[in-house]
C-alpha cells in the first residue's frame, strides 16, 4: 500500500495564516456582493461600480419585472374574490328575495268604460296591514283610497290621472277599506290590482 508522506509542522500554515487568509476571503465575498450580486440582482449599486459595467440596469430591470409580477398576481387575486363575492352575493340576494316576498294573496283586472266608475273594498279589522299594487293600461284614470263602516268614514289618499299606485292600507278602524276608480279619459281603460295582507274579505260593493 501506498503511503503518503504527512507534511511537517513547517509546512503547515500558521494561525496568522489562517486568520488573514479568511478575512481576505471574507472581504473578497462582501465586495463581490456589493459590485456584482447587489447591483445584477436587486438593482442597488452603492459604490456606482455595478452601472460602470451595465449591472445595475440588469438588476432594475429583474426588480421591475418581479414587481409587475407581483403586481398583476394580486389583482389577479382580487379579481377573482370579487367575482366570488359578487356571485355569492347574487346567490344570497335572491334567496332573500324569494324567503322574504310573499306571493299576491289576490289579482284581479277590470275594464273601465269612459265616465264609468268602480269601488273594491277589503274588511279589515283597525290597526290591520294589506299591501297593494295596481296599473292601470291604456289611459289615466282618477281613484279616492278611502274606508267606512256603519259609523265612520275616512279618505285616505285621493288621485287624478294617474296610470299606477303602490303601498300598504292601513286601517284606521273596524270597516271595509278600499277604492273607488273612475275613469275620465275617452277610451277604455284596463286596471289590474293586486294585494295581499290583513284582511278577512273582498268584495265589489259598486
Amino acid at each position: 500500500m501506498y503511503n503518503s508522506e504527512k507534511p511537517s509542522p513547517e509546512e503547515l500554515p500558521s494561525s496568522q495564516q489562517l486568520i488573514r487568509s479568511t478575512i481576505i476571503a471574507a472581504v473578497a465575498a462582501v465586495a463581490i456582493l456589493i459590485t456584482i450580486v447587489l447591483p445584477a440582482e436587486y438593482g442597488i449599486d452603492p459604490t456606482r461600480i455595478g452601472r460602470v459595467l451595465g449591472l445595475t440596469e440588469m438588476g432594475e430591470i429583474k426588480t421591475e419585472l418581479a414587481d409587475e409580477a407581483a403586481r398583476d398576481a394580486q389583482a389577479a387575486s382580487d379579481e377573482q374574490s370579487s367575482l366570488l363575492l359578487d356571485i355569492m352575493g347574487a346567490f344570497v340576494g335572491a334567496a332573500y328575495a324569494q324567503e322574504s316576498i310573499e306571493p299576491w294573496s289576490d289579482e284581479f283586472s277590470f275594464t273601465l268604460a269612459p265616465g264609468e266608475g268602480i269601488e273594491w273594498k277589503l274588511v279589515m279589522e283597525e290597526g290591520a296591514v294589506a299591501e297593494y299594487e295596481w296599473v292601470a293600461e291604456g289611459g289615466r284614470i282618477n281613484f279616492d283610497l278611502h274606508g267606512d263602516n256603519s259609523d265612520q268614514s275616512i279618505s285616505y289618499e285621493k288621485g287624478r290621472g294617474k296610470t299606477d299606485d303602490r303601498g300598504d292600507l292601513v286601517a284606521a278602524f273596524d270597516g271595509n277599506h278600499g277604492w273607488f276608480w273612475r275613469n275620465r279619459d275617452k277610451q277604455d281603460i284596463m286596471v289590474t290590482v293586486k294585494l295581499r295582507g290583513a284582511y278577512s274579505d273582498l268584495k265589489r260593493t259598486y
